[in-house]
C-alpha cells in the first residue's frame, strides 16, 4: 500500500514551487520593454520561452491538483481511463499521472 499522505505532501510542495515560478515568470513578462529595437527583439524571444514555461507550470499545477483530489477521493493510483491500477514505477516517475502507461500511450 502506498503512502498517499507522503505523496500528497510532495505534490503540494511541488505545486507551491511551480506557483512561485509561474508568478516570477508572470512578473518578468510584465516588465516594460526596452526602447532599443535589438533589445526588444531579444526580449521577445526570451518572452516566448518564458510564456511556454509558464503554460507548462500552470498545466502541471492543474494535474497536481487533480491528483490531490484523487487522493482525497481514494482513487489515487487507479487509471482514470481503464480503472486498472497504475504501476508503482510510473507513479514514482510522474506522481500526478491519471493514466496507466497503456492508456497514456493510446
Amino acid at each position: 500500500m502506498r503512502d498517499t499522505e507522503n505523496v500528497r505532501q510532495r505534490l503540494v510542495a511541488r505545486a507551491e514551487k511551480l506557483t512561485e515560478e509561474a508568478l516570477k515568470i508572470d512578473a518578468e513578462l510584465r516588465e516594460v520593454d526596452s526602447p532599443d529595437w535589438d533589445d526588444r527583439a531579444t526580449d521577445s524571444e526570451g518572452d516566448e520561452v518564458l510564456e511556454r514555461l509558464g503554460v507548462a507550470a500552470v498545466n502541471e499545477i492543474k494535474e497536481i491538483r487533480a491528483a490531490i483530489r484523487r487522493i482525497a477521493a481514494g482513487t489515487y493510483g487507479t487509471c482514470t481511463t481503464c480503472r486498472r491500477p497504475i504501476g508503482e514505477q510510473r507513479l514514482e516517475a510522474v506522481p500526478y499521472t491519471a493514466k496507466c502507461i497503456n492508456c497514456a500511450n493510446l
